[in-house]
């Protein structure tokens, strides 16, 4: 589904059919890398699956699916820019494609707006971004498998750096109005989310 998704889109704007597997051998290449553990290939298909749900509600879907694919391509537990370096890459590809500019910068700024998670202008962006938190909003299981993957993911903290490093995100999204800034997340997921983030904070 992912792999065929993307092909899809990318046919759109382009026939350079070698082009367009080489960009998805790459997105492979990133997303199964040993040292990710929930920034993978399924957090993609997951997110996708939210996102078909409410696609209807999406104004361009395609210029999503790009921030679908490049928002976590680079990931790396022991920098603070993986955004800014997902974002460039993403308008590399792009380009290489002949995208429109309003879309390359579309896509850029959606990819910027997972560091914070704020209430957006451009609707499509706040869809993006709920749909990148709904793991928040699952079952407890699904919840605590998560939270267990991402500490993999920074097993080169000792337990009092990443704690506390966690404790600070769990109280920021705590803190907010509201997590989700669409109504059809809010109402689907912020109820479990806030109880699922209480928690874990518990827990630590």
């Amino acid at each position: 589904m992912l792999q065929e998704t993307f092909i899809l889109l990318l046919t759109k704007y382009s026939n350079n059919h070698e082009l367009i597997n080489e960009l998805w051998l790459e997105i492979e290449k990133h997303y199964s890398s040993k040292k990710r553990y929930y920034h993978t290939l399924q957090h993609l298909d997951n997110l996708l699956m939210q996102l078909n749900k409410v696609k209807t509600n999406i104004q361009d879907w395609d210029t999503v699916l790009f921030s679908l694919y490049y928002h976590d391509i680079i990931y790396n537990a022991l920098k603070s820019d993986n955004e800014e370096k997902s974002a460039e890459l993403a308008i590399n590809s792009m380009q290489q494609l002949a995208i429109p500019s309003q879309m390359i910068d579309a896509c850029k700024q959606q990819i910027l707006a997972t560091k914070s998670h704020l209430v957006n202008q451009q609707n499509d962006t706040n869809y993006f971004t709920d749909a990148d938190l709904s793991v928040l909003g699952q079952d407890w299981e699904i919840y605590l498998k998560y939270c267990q993957n991402v500490r993999k993911e920074y097993s080169y903290y000792p337990n009092l750096i990443y704690n506390a490093g966690r404790k600070k995100v769990l109280k920021h999204f705590l803190a907010m109005d509201r997590i989700y800034k669409t109504d059809y997340f809010f109402n689907e997921f912020e109820k479990q989310a806030k109880q699922n983030l209480t928690n874990e904070l518990e827990l630590l």
